[in-house]
């Protein structure tokens, strides 16, 4: 979610700057900020502070308001449930496991990637993927005919999953189309040139129309 939220910043414009932290370190001055002593955690006016990733979004765009959040009840009630789904159903299947498999494990020297998490993982994506194909068909974007927070925050999860080169994308036609319209974006191009030391993103991650 803390892509989410830079993604979020940059599509608004708004200047921000970046701390690393490292969480698991549970710093006091950290933890004073968010005792739950997780990332990310948002400060604005110098005063403002505030954690977790969709109150942080919610508070952006209510404080910079950029219509993406809906027009109606009914609207905001889907967004919503498209952020909560991939917040927590995603994020459960594919992103957690995936990024431990293959990020953490080979920082903290804990072996290769265990093949049959990533296999499970495979086939969990595949059903995700064909959501979002779905959703992007029927609507034109996943909440509705225009952009709005779900499709900003469904397109940060699905870019971590892109770099690590775990997405098939000649499976999912209409899920690709729908990315490559947030690739194309100018806010998206920073998440872009991410980097990770040791790891090589595919040759596609980077390019707009792929």
């Amino acid at each position: 979610m803390s892509r989410a939220v830079r993604l979020f910043l940059l599509e608004k414009k708004l200047d921000f700057s970046l701390k690393t932290e490292r969480f698991f370190d549970k710093r006091d001055e950290f933890l004073e900020l968010n005792p739950l002593g997780v990332t990310p955690v948002f400060i604005d006016f110098g005063d403002v502070v505030l954690s977790d990733g969709i109150a942080i979004l919610q508070y952006l765009e209510e404080v910079y308001p950029s219509n993406f959040l809906g027009n109606t009840p009914i609207e905001r009630a889907e967004i919503r449930r498209i952020i909560g789904w991939f917040h927590d159903a995603f994020n459960y299947d594919v992103a957690q496991p995936l990024i431990f498999e293959k990020v953490y494990k080979r920082f903290l020297k804990q072996g290769y990637p265990d093949p049959d998490i990533v296999r499970s993982v495979k086939s969990d994506l595949h059903y995700h993927m064909h959501y979002i194909g779905f959703l992007s068909e029927q609507r034109g974007c996943l909440a509705g005919p225009q952009l709005t927070m779900a499709d900003f925050v469904v397109a940060s999860y699905v870019s971590i999953i892109d770099f690590l080169g775990s997405i098939f994308w000649d499976q999912f036609e209409s899920a690709k189309l729908w990315y490559m319209r947030l690739k194309s974006r100018p806010s998206f191009r920073h998440l872009l040139a991410d980097q990770l030391p040791g790891m090589t993103p595919p040759n596609h991650y980077q390019q707009l129309d792929f």
